[in-house]
C-alpha cells in the first residue's frame, strides 16, 4: 500500500505567519491613522487659502493694518467656520501687521489646534504665515504643519 503524502502547513508555520501579520498591523494601523488625520487637517487649512489670500491683499492695501482686514465684508470673502470637524475662528489683528487665524479640532482631529499666523506689516513686501501646534502629541506628524 502507498503512503499518501501530507499536505498543508504545520501550526508552527501558521503561528509564524500570525506573529508577521500582528507585527505589521502594530506598526501600519497608527502611521495609517496618523495619515488620516494629516489629510483632514490639510482639508482644513486648504479651506482657508482664498481667506487667507484676501487677508494678505486687504492688508497690503491698507499698509500692513490688519485690524482694517478683520472681518468678512472688509477682506470680501467668506471664512469657512467649520471643516473636518475643526472650528476655525480669527485670532488676534493688530496694526503691525500680524493677523492670526486658530483651528480647533475634535477627536477625528486629535484634539489639536492649529494656529496660523500671518506677518505682513507696513512696507513688507510679501506676506509670510507660519503655523503652530498645541495640544498633547500634536506636532507636524498629526497635523503635518507646524512643528
Amino acid at each position: 500500500m502507498a503512503r499518501k503524502a501530507q499536505q498543508g502547513f504545520t501550526l508552527i508555520e501558521l503561528m509564524i505567519v500570525v506573529a508577521i501579520i500582528g507585527i505589521l498591523a502594530a506598526i501600519a494601523i497608527p502611521q495609517y491613522q496618523d495619515y488620516v488625520t494629516r489629510a483632514k487637517w490639510q482639508d482644513v487649512i486648504t479651506s482657508l487659502e482664498s481667506t487667507k489670500l484676501a487677508t494678505a491683499e486687504c492688508m497690503q492695501q491698507n499698509a500692513g493694518d490688519a485690524t482694517l482686514c478683520d472681518t468678512n465684508g472688509e477682506i470680501g470673502s467668506t471664512m469657512p467656520t467649520s471643516v473636518q470637524g475643526a472650528t476655525i475662528t480669527r485670532g488676534t489683528f493688530n496694526n503691525t501687521g500680524t493677523a492670526t487665524f486658530s483651528m480647533a479640532g475634535g477627536a477625528p482631529l486629535a484634539n489639536c489646534t492649529v494656529t496660523m499666523t500671518g506677518n505682513g506689516g507696513p512696507g513688507a513686501a510679501n506676506m509670510t504665515w507660519a503655523f503652530a501646534n498645541t495640544g498633547t502629541s500634536c506636532g507636524k506628524n498629526k497635523t503635518g504643519v507646524g512643528t
